[in-house]
């Protein structure tokens, strides 16, 4: 299946299974599909969020397809043209050597509002290349549309000897906003040809149509009867052509083509030789669809048939595994590298759920190949077997149905799954007591709220085990940094709920400072990092011990009037307060006396300190 649509800087609708033909039945069901958007937006702030997370377009699609079992394959963005490309999973091990390409033609060549992108691939070892493009607009254009077209044919060069130019693929698909208009005829005829379904004789005067047979760099591109009605220009929101001012003619501007490499003797065009074996399409839909108004263009789409010799029977790796893993013991997995499989240090297998939306979209993984530090154990079993098995922390614990993918570093590809099968583990028991994490220390409090990964790790997305979806950058850890105890450790929800905020009558921490004793002024003071815990472990405030004992803050003591049941501050907070609270102590320091280092990132000399009555 292969969809256009020129979305015209608008937000996605909420469903796109009828653009897609997913409901057609099985005879009909897809294994490929390709759509090609034009006009995303793509302003600055737009842009800046696409950058740091998927575009909604993107999202859309991905949610609609996963349930459907397709995968995306790869994605290509050039400002606002977007090309996906979607396969059912176990054909992913059959789709190899992918790469992607743009061509911008705006403004001479430096803009990327109009060009093409693609994405070529392998497909059972046929060359296939998609190519979305978006080309000028306007009637008088048709020239620039043709050296636009010429540019990009040229300018797309993919790596390897297989097919390095569009045209050496086997099979081409070519897509887009392509802008060719009808020619001659006015505004009122083609409007009276469209309400009387006459649309034949608007064919002849499009300049698409008329370039198939003038333009040699269109020979050999094909395309299905134009049986819908011109897909532009309407107003936005609904079925009616263009009533505004312009009243621009309609005109079938979104079009999708197609092109099977000529099996000419000899070396063909980019001196690459033609495929072995006959590879044959034939259309069976191609139809636009109005029911979607959220844009001035209609979408369209087109279902091909695609017949041809298999090159590729066994996957480059395949992946053996039992039918179910009930104990973490059985979480083994065996897998076989077929000859000739380039191999990498960094490739990866995953466990994915049944319905996965991208190659990375993994629940957890492991190394294919052991390295120092990395938890995976592998071993060779025969010459060309291995072995490797995940850790009990990193299965999903419940029920569920799984698949697993073999993820190859060298072609940014999956290069062998398995067939879904059944995961029954047990559930981990929920929560536990405060008294059993009241001897945590901090170190382990910091882990339980902050993943960080290792310098050398080679983690093949942000987060190693993926507990933690926050999109929010990781903190860093800070020695002496005070964390109020998780609410795993309180047995308290952490939501911001008025019951958070309640007194706790007779539960306030007592707060201790070392006694100034002339004895003892001279004694080197301990660092607050080796302040003793509380052993209740309720207190979020430091205790500091010296040789003549602890001592009670007085109630004029800012720290003491810190009363915990008023002030739902955060630790940044806290630990400002309790700078406040040791600002006497550092005003000793005009009486002669030595100061004590906060913390290892407090200066070494002594601060002033602060302002009476400021505010942290």
């Amino acid at each position: 299946t292969v969809v256009t649509w020129n979305v015209g800087t608008a937000m996605p609708p909420n469903d796109v299974t009828s653009l897609l033909h997913l409901n057609t039945g099985e005879t009909n069901d897809a294994d490929v599909i390709a759509i090609g958007l034009q006009e995303v937006n793509s302003k600055i702030n737009k842009r800046l969020k696409d950058a740091l997370f998927t575009d909604q377009w993107s999202e859309l699609f991905m949610d609609v397809l996963s349930p459907f079992h397709f995968v995306l394959v790869s994605t290509v963005r050039m400002q606002g043209v977007i090309l996906l490309v979607f396969a059912k999973y176990y054909h992913l091990p059959f789709l190899q050597d992918i790469q992607t390409d743009c061509t911008r033609t705006g403004l001479g060549g430096y803009w990327g509002n109009k060009g093409g992108v693609s994405i070529r691939l392998s497909i059972f070892g046929h060359m296939v290349c998609f190519l979305n493009c978006h080309l000028p607009a306007h009637l008088e254009k048709a020239e620039q549309r043709k050296e636009d077209f010429a540019t990009i044919l040229h300018m797309q060069q993919f790596e390897g000897r297989a097919a390095s130019g569009i045209l050496d693929h086997d099979l081409v698909f070519w897509f887009g906003d392509l802008n060719f208009r009808i020619e001659s005829l006015d505004i009122r005829f083609v409007k009276y040809a469209i309400d009387s379904n006459i649309l034949s004789q608007l064919w002849e005067k499009d300049q698409l149509n008329i370039a198939k047979s003038t333009w040699p760099v269109l020979n050999g591109f094909q395309e299905g009867p134009l049986n819908f009605p011109p897909t532009f220009k309407f107003d936005v929101g609904t079925n009616k052509y263009d009533s505004s001012a312009k009243k621009r003619k309609p005109a079938w501007t979104d079009r999708i083509l197609w092109k099977i490499k000529s099996p000419s003797v000899g070396l063909g065009a980019g001196g690459c030789r033609p495929s072995q074996g006959v590879l044959s399409v034939s259309q069976l839909c191609y139809c636009s669809h109005m029911e979607y108004t959220v844009s001035d263009h209609k979408p369209v789409a087109a279902i091909f048939a695609v017949q041809f010799a298999s090159k590729a029977d066994k996957p480059p790796v395949e992946i053996y595994v039992a039918d179910e893993w009930s104990r973490p013991e059985q979480a083994v997995v065996r897998y076989k590298m077929a000859a000739g499989f380039h191999r990498s240090s960094w490739d990866w297998i995953g466990l994915y759920r049944v319905g996965f939306r991208h190659p990375k979209d993994y629940v957890s993984y492991v190394w294919a190949r052991s390295d120092d530090g990395e938890r995976c154990w592998e071993k060779q079993l025969s010459v060309s077997g291995l072995q490797v098995m995940f850790s009990e922390e990193a299965l999903p614990k419940g029920k569920g149905e799984y698949i697993l993918g073999y993820y190859s570093n060298t072609s940014s590809s999956i290069a062998g799954v398995t067939e879904p099968f059944q995961i029954s583990l047990p559930r981990s028991e929920e929560g536990s007591s405060p008294t059993d994490s009241s001897g945590s220390s901090s170190e382990e409090e910091d882990d339980s709220t902050l993943v960080l990964l290792a310098p050398k790790s080679r983690s093949p997305s942000p987060g190693k085990m993926k507990r933690h979806r926050s999109r929010s950058p990781s903190l860093a850890k800070f020695q002496g940094l005070i964390l109020r105890p998780s609410s795993r450790d309180r047995g308290t929800s952490r939501s911001p709920s008025p019951q958070s905020r309640r007194g706790l009558p007779g539960d306030i921490p007592t707060i201790h400072l070392p006694q100034e004793e002339p004895g003892c002024r001279g004694a080197k003071a301990k660092e607050p990092g080796q302040a003793a815990d509380n052993q209740e472990g309720s207190s979020f405030y430091q205790t500091v011990r010296e040789q003549g004992g602890p001592r009670r803050i007085s109630t004029d003591n800012p720290l003491a009037r810190a009363d915990p049941r008023n002030l739902g501050l955060l630790p940044a907070l806290r630990l400002e307060m309790i700078d406040q609270a040791m600002g006497r102590r550092r005003e000793s320091v005009d009486q002669g006396y030595p100061c004590r280092r906060m913390s290892p990132t407090s200066p070494p000399g002594c601060g002033t300190s602060p302002k009476e009555g400021s505010s942290p």
